[in-house]
């Protein structure tokens, strides 16, 4: 949804005492800041009219938005095609625009445009395209990924491997693995996610390599999406996230998110059933900190 900036009225100046005579604050107030305050008034009023008409959109009217920008509240093509992007991951019914093959022609061809807009207009494009998981939109992704210039804006980049990974079509997986060794660690890492979505010799070469990348965020990536296939060599890397000692050595892991880590690797460890696993389990299972990860563990551990 497209948000705008509500103004607010400026503070008046507090009343004098009452007289015969007007002094200047009052005239001020009279003249000034209280007209002032109707105006906000009133632009709060269509600010709140603005938001329901946007949440009245859908998402074929938030693609019209991203094309022409502007409007009547300023929506900028940006910020249209953030809200198409949620309108699609909102858009799940049987009559679903994702449905609709014109719909990611025009996506695809507004993509292609928005090179030399800002560059936050074609990330949610990509995120959109990722979201319409029409194979259709693999070449124009593809085109991202491929070019050496597209490394000058390593958060779009991401954005369109991710997307890629979404749409799952095989043909993305040579170029996600070439980036799964990219000597970006961010870019290793979105690989590593999207590499998630193939279930291929090549897909799974990239993602044992990336079980042993310096880089943590990397690795566990790896660990998660072998993990769900069962893969044995997982193990060892889920151990490690399973570990709140070594957790605490990560630079700059948030207790937050450490947290998070422990919870992913107790599904993973669950989905894994390797039983060289189960000390670690325990361990979680007895003494961490996380309320929601020593239950986790005691299911893992078969409830016990």
């Amino acid at each position: 949804m497209t948000t705008s900036p509500s103004e607010e009225a400026p503070e008046g100046s507090p009343l004098p005492e009452e007289g015969p005579r007007q002094t200047t604050p009052f005239l001020v107030l009279q003249f000034f800041i209280f007209p002032m305050a109707i105006v906000a008034a009133c632009v709060a009023v269509f600010v709140i009219f603005g938001l329901i008409s946007s949440d009245a959109k859908t998402a074929r009217d938030h693609l019209a938005d991203v094309r022409r920008g502007g409007g009547m509240f300023g929506v900028k093509r940006w910020q249209a095609a953030f809200a198409f992007a949620g309108a699609l991951e909102a858009d799940k019914g049987p009559d679903s625009a994702r449905r609709e093959p014109e719909l990611v022609k025009e996506t695809v061809a507004l993509f292609e445009e928005s090179k030399d807009d800002d560059p936050r207009v074609r990330r949610y494009l990509a995120l959109a395209l990722g979201r319409l998981r029409d194979p259709a939109a693999v070449p124009a992704l593809l085109a991202i990924v491929r070019d050496p210039a597209a490394e000058q804006d390593p958060e779009t980049l991401i954005h369109a491997i991710l997307a890629l990974g979404a749409i799952g079509d095989a043909s993305a997986v040579p170029e996600l693995a070439r980036l799964a060794a990219h000597t970006d660690a961010g870019l290793r890492k979105a690989a590593a996610h999207a590499l998630g979505s193939f279930d291929t010799a090549e897909a799974k070469t990239a993602l044992l390599r990336a079980l042993e990348d310096g880089v943590a965020d990397v690795r566990w990536n790896a660990a998660l999406v072998l993990a769900r296939r069962r893969e044995p060599a997982a193990a060892p890397v889920v151990a490690r996230m399973l570990d709140r000692a070594e957790l605490s050595t990560v630079p700059g892991l948030t207790p937050d998110q450490a947290d998070e880590v422990v919870l992913q690797a107790v599904a993973a460890a669950a989905a894994l059933g390797d039983p060289s696993l189960r000390p670690a389990l325990e361990r979680v299972r007895d003494s961490d900190p996380s309320l929601k990860a020593r239950e986790g563990a005691r299911l893992a551990l078969g409830g016990r």
